[in-house]
């Protein structure tokens, strides 16, 4: 049996229907159900749904032989994997976005909120600009309108819920997709079958 971790939510029936297109059974994954594992019997796979950033983690570990992670997560914690093919879904950037309104002070460190402390604190290094990192998991944009940071890093898609709450993008630091990637033992042993997904997806995405 061939494992695919998948990333819960909207991603999720993205991936299942570029796995349709070439011939996969995700009928039952895209069921509105409760059920966590699915199995493919006639293409020999199970899949499995998890938190969008646990994808790399099982995959690394070996619990799935491949699966569907942001470029985002791939960049912010590194895991040990190895990076097949960008499926030109899911997209959105990481940038900076402040108050319209907002200034900068150059003269002391810029308080930065963000979940991405790996890729703003890379960020900000290569501008020589010196920093304080505030971690935060969720509603980010909260940070600035109360007075917690001066700036945000996070993911921006359409920038409807910055605009909502009177923020705008300062700067883009990169441009993220959806990317498949695979545990490195099991592209080891089972290279002939991954090369092969990866050849389809790769003709689907065209």
């Amino acid at each position: 049996m061939f494992n695919i971790a998948l990333p819960k939510g909207r991603l999720a029936d993205k991936v299942c229907k570029l796995l349709t297109a070439i011939g996969f059974d995700t009928s039952e994954v895209t069921d509105d159900n409760r059920k966590l594992v699915f199995v493919d019997d006639k293409n020999g796979v199970s899949y499995f749904l998890v938190k969008p950033s646990d994808v790399a983690i099982y995959v690394e570990r070996g619990a799935a032989d491949i699966g569907v992670v942001g470029k985002d997560i791939l960049l912010e914690y590194k895991p040990d994997v190895y990076e097949l093919l960008d499926l030109n879904i899911g997209k959105c950037r990481v940038a900076v976005a402040a108050k319209n309104n907002f200034r900068e002070n150059k003269e002391r460190p810029l308080r930065v909120a963000t979940k991405f402390v790996h890729i703003a604190s890379e960020y900000y290094s290569s501008l020589n600009r010196e920093i304080e990192i505030i971690k935060l998991n969720g509603s980010i944009e909260l940070a600035p309108i109360l007075n917690l940071s001066d700036v945000i890093v996070d993911l921006v898609e359409t920038g409807t819920t910055l605009k909502e709450n009177n923020m705008s993008v300062i700067c883009e630091i990169l441009p993220i997709s959806a990317r498949l990637i695979a545990n490195k033992s099991s592209y080891k042993f089972k290279a002939e079958k991954i090369d092969a997904l990866v050849s389809r997806l790769a003709e689907v995405i065209k």
